[in-house]
């Protein structure tokens, strides 16, 4: 697993300013052509050896690896902002945060699952068989990822203000129980 981070600029010293910023700053996701406040970028390498006895070949091995490039965004208002301002966008970033190394996350386990999986083809009527075997087993384990992928992307934006709410509320308690200091 390669895990690169990349950064977009934001401005404004309001949250709606913020917002705006990253509606109109943020990477574009080809799946929805919606600018969004991150994304993670990802690339499956597969290799695969293949072996052949008696007229039998199978996959002798299989690795899998996963390069993911996670565009964060990064506000350069910070010192301009109020108090309040600055305890949500903190809130929100990690939030952000949080949410694409959930997708990368994903990808790892499609990669072990693939990996794993692709290890079984054996006792194929030849390495052309063998070959077919581990391209719609590959094909069929990525659309899986992706499907995973979106229905992740589904249910973190039904729940994007409560799980916020949640987040502020638990920093704001821990503010106030002296447990974390806040400018």
């Amino acid at each position: 697993m390669a895990k690169t981070y990349s950064y977009f600029t934001v401005g404004g010293v309001t949250v709606e300013e913020i917002e705006k910023e990253l509606k109109r700053r943020g990477p574009q996701v080809k799946s929805t052509g919606l600018r969004h406040p991150g994304a993670t970028r990802m690339e499956f390498t597969t290799r695969v050896g293949y072996g052949e006895r008696n007229g039998r070949c199978g996959v002798v091995s299989a690795s899998v690896t996963v390069k993911a490039d996670m565009i964060l965004p990064r506000w350069n208002r910070r010192k301009s902002a109020s108090p309040d301002t600055r305890l949500i966008w903190d809130t929100l970033s990690a939030d952000i945060k949080r949410h694409e190394e959930s997708h990368v996350v994903i990808a790892r386990n499609h990669a072990r699952e693939l990996e794993e999986t692709l290890m079984g083809v054996q006792r194929q009527r030849g390495c052309d068989a063998a070959q077919e075997k581990v391209k719609e087993i590959t094909a069929r384990i990525l659309a899986r990822h992706d499907a995973e992928q979106d229905r992740f992307d589904r249910i973190e934006g039904r729940n994007f203000e409560s799980r916020l709410l949640r987040l502020l509320q638990y920093r704001i308690e821990r503010i106030e129980a002296g447990r974390l200091a806040y400018p």
